[in-house]
């Protein structure tokens, strides 16, 4: 189904009336950089956790040992 033709015109039109020609390709270039940071903060990882200073979960972390008292 999708968007054809008529409905990409119209919509372009009504965007054009409420927003002007001035502010139309600012508000186009804002939009995908928008989308393009969006994308890229769920496919980068966060640098600050390495594997090796990545936090311990519960299940990988060693075990309490116990200190024997001297009583």
């Amino acid at each position: 189904m999708g968007l054809r033709l008529p409905e990409l015109l119209l919509i372009f039109a009504a965007l054009l009336l409420l927003f002007g020609g001035a502010k139309l390709p600012a508000l186009g270039s804002a939009l995908g950089s928008a989308i393009r940071n969006f994308k890229k903060g769920f496919s980068d990882e966060d640098p600050k956790l390495s594997p090796t200073t990545r936090p311990v979960a519960a299940e990988e972390a060693p075990a309490p040992q116990k200190v024997a008292s001297k009583e």
